[in-house]
């Protein structure tokens, strides 16, 4: 069975398909979301305290690297 973007199983069919598209829009099934996972959780907070603690000049730091190596690679 097919899975949607976010793991849930539907059917490989495009008449059962609609089927259950039309029990989840009339409320006769619930759609369940698979909750994130601790590790992505903790990622995104890990990034947004890195980014306060970092310094403007140090953050233009590292945006400068990264853009000599993108443009680097572009050239090749």
């Amino acid at each position: 069975m097919p899975k949607g973007p976010q793991g849930q199983k539907r059917p490989a069919d495009v008449i059962g398909n609609a089927v259950r598209v039309m029990q989840i829009a009339t409320g006769e099934i619930a759609e369940s979301t698979a909750p994130k996972s601790a590790a992505a959780e903790l990622g995104s907070k890990g990034g947004k305290a890195r980014a306060t603690a970092l310094s403007k000049k140090r953050r233009k730091q590292i945006a400068q690297k990264a853009a000599a190596k993108r443009w680097k690679a572009r050239k090749s």
